[in-house]
């Protein structure tokens, strides 16, 4: 499996984010970071130094790309799928925390249900207090995952609720899902933590998209999911076991929405 990682000037979290990747109990992982930070990039610092040290010892192989100039977020993204080489690629935001057993676990369901991907979304533990029942509706996939066609603003889409904030944290603990009883269930979108058929992807398009946006754009991560989801489905795993940093977003401007601009 190979772990695709774009970073931009967020060393710090970037080290955070490998160092849980050396703790996963999935060992087959070949991990691909795309950098275009400033300067000397995020290797130069003394923190992903550290790390990168660390998971060589630990036997994990990771590739630190530098990728300039910056092209927006989906030519990132489309250059870190020309790099993949597995069966299955898992999509990481640089800002994520993971369970040492959620590679493993996403892995599992993806051969169980043989879709095009699976996400695990991400917990704001911030909003820890912050208890909405209200965006809390689940539907499980009873049987195998199939293919959906989501559209923005469709009544799917309000799906996307249950991602916000600390919904699904919240929502798991009240069902009481541990790990050992993993489910698959419905979803608008996933970010940040994604795990993908690389050949599917691929058949899809991937990001291929990108040149048809302006450098500054949002929810590329979106499209591509979407295109997948309508060919071979996708699905989203409670217990998530991934969690945000909640860190400022570098993604600034985000009046350019891929699906609502390119769907």
């Amino acid at each position: 499996m190979d772990v695709l990682i774009p970073t931009c000037n967020r060393a710090p979290a970037l080290a955070v984010t490998l160092t849980a990747l050396a703790s996963q109990t999935r060992r087959d992982l070949r991990i691909v970071v795309s950098d275009q930070s400033d300067g000397g990039g995020a290797a130069a610092s003394a923190e992903v130094g550290a790390v990168l040290r660390y998971l060589a010892a630990r036997g994990l192989p990771v590739a630190m790309l530098r990728h300039l100039p910056r092209r927006g977020m989906a030519e990132q993204r489309a250059f870190l799928l020309a790099q993949a080489a597995a069966p299955y690629c898992l999509f990481l935001d640089d800002d994520v925390i993971i369970e040492s057993d959620l590679v493993e676990r996403m892995a599992r369901t993806m051969l169980q249900q043989r879709c095009g991907f699976v996400g695990s979304a991400l917990h704001g533990l911030s909003h820890a207090h912050d208890v909405r029942p209200h965006q809390q509706a689940i539907e499980f996939w009873e049987g195998q995952v199939e293919p959906e066609t989501i559209a923005p603003g469709g009544s799917a889409w309000e799906r996307h609720h249950l991602h916000s904030a600390a919904n699904l944290f919240h929502l798991q603990r009240r069902l009481g899902i541990g790990p050992d009883a993993t489910r698959a269930y419905r979803i608008a979108w996933i970010g940040g933590c994604v795990l993908f058929d690389t050949a599917k992807l691929r058949a899809a398009g991937g990001f291929d998209f990108w040149d048809a946006l302006p450098p500054e754009h949002c929810g590329e991560d979106v499209l591509a999911q979407l295109r997948v989801m309508a060919r071979w489905g996708g699905c989203g795993i409670i217990p998530s076991g991934a969690y945000h940093m909640e860190l400022p977003t570098t993604v600034v401007s985000r009046t350019v929405d891929a699906p609502r601009v390119l769907l």
